[in-house]
């Protein structure tokens, strides 16, 4: 009887220890968690990680479904090691979906090994386009800010055409400052796009470390609203501008008085105040598109400073 009891003890001492796995928490894969890779464009994936001990290593795959017909034979592995030994950590990576890629449904696995042997993989089905095929291939055509006061002082242009810098004749970033009273215009025009949409153009303090790549990520107790507006049922069309439009009659261009009390959100205009109050400093002057219809987001920020010692 007891030497029963001592090789049953002694068996149970012989398992193998269970190891804490790792964890995944807020994934998601493609811009705006859309699922959708287009060869050739930059793709997102983010995801908040706890490792069971410490990461040893994060990588993501893309690989060939089973059943799936492809043109030709395609796969894709990227590994990052800058994350070994933490014991958590945001993976916030975004990367250029290869020339080579082959259009088709795919696996997209996110894999994390723990330095405790373990291993976790995360699995996603994903879309990967050529940018001739997607439903609406949404671009930002053009991006203007502009400082308007005594003097019009070009602080930013992305665009193929139009306003040039007055005295160098040339288009590009100008980054000029911004002065308490002045005027921030804010002009964006997105082409290939058709149905349902909706466009942000924000003012965000850099210090807030806060540059949102979708609208569902925006922070309105850190980012002011320069103006918001929506398209429904929009025939395609190559170029679309929330300065073609009017509201209550008047054609508008995005403004925001630095110093002014409140911002331009709608419905309701928040009061700049708190985390959003006004100081002296860079900041951001970003646009956020989403279209609803097909899911798809785009986003370009630039950087400004803003004066308010006067």
């Amino acid at each position: 009887m007891v030497l029963s009891s001592i090789l049953m003890s002694s068996c149970e001492n012989d398992q193998e220890p269970i190891l804490p796995m790792p964890t995944l928490e807020n994934v998601e894969v493609g811009l705006n968690n859309n699922e959708i890779g287009i060869i050739g464009r930059d793709f997102h994936v983010n995801a908040d990680i706890i490792a069971g001990d410490k990461i040893d290593l994060v990588k993501v795959k893309m690989l060939p479904i089973e059943g799936e017909n492809y043109t030709s034979p395609w796969k894709f592995e990227l590994t990052w090691e800058q994350y070994k030994g933490a014991k958590n950590t945001n993976l916030h990576k975004h990367f250029t979906i290869p020339e080579d890629a082959v259009e088709g449904r795919y696996d997209f696995i996110i894999v994390i090994q723990d330095e405790n042997g373990t291993t976790l993989e995360e699995k996603r089905a994903i879309n990967i386009y050529a940018p001739e095929n997607l439903p609406v291939d949404p671009k930002l055509t053009e991006f203007t800010v502009s400082a308007r006061g005594e003097s019009f002082k070009v602080l930013y242009i992305l665009s193929k055409g139009g306003y040039r810098d007055p005295i160098s004749l040339e288009y590009g970033n100008f980054q000029v400052g911004i002065d308490k009273g002045e005027v921030l215009d804010a002009a964006a025009t997105v082409g290939g796009i058709k149905g349902e949409g909706k466009l942000y153009v924000l003012l965000i303090n850099k210090k807030h470390n806060h540059r949102p790549e979708s609208i569902d990520a925006i922070d309105f107790t850190k980012a002011m609203v320069v103006d918001v507006f929506e398209h429904k049922n929009l025939e395609q069309t190559e170029r679309w501008s929330h300065i073609n439009f009017e509201r209550e009659g008047f054609p508008i261009i995005s403004r925001l008085k630095i110093g002014a009390e409140k911002d331009n959100n709608s419905p309701i205009p928040a009061t700049i105040s708190g985390l959003k109050e006004w100081e002296s400093g860079d900041y951001y002057v970003g646009t956020i598109y989403h279209n609803s219809t097909y899911n798809m987001t785009i986003f370009h920020y630039v950087g400004v400073e803003v004066n308010m010692d006067l």
